[in-house]
């Protein structure tokens, strides 16, 4: 699975909308859009911040 389908799976079952996460993750709309879409790819610090948001929602 790419980070593409990890992303928006976490991100719905979250419960959270792309704008949502954007702020959480302190990124713009358009990044959260261009990760979903596999545009691009989040750089470490982008990455740790998304998994360090996941743990703290599902735990």
């Amino acid at each position: 699975m790419e980070f593409k389908d990890k992303f928006k799976t976490a991100r719905l079952k979250l419960m959270m909308s792309q704008q949502e996460i954007a702020k959480e993750l302190k990124v713009s709309f358009a990044t959260v859009n261009r990760w979903e879409t596999g545009r691009n790819k989040p750089n470490f610090k982008a990455q740790k911040a998304f998994h360090d948001l996941c743990k703290k929602k599902w735990h």
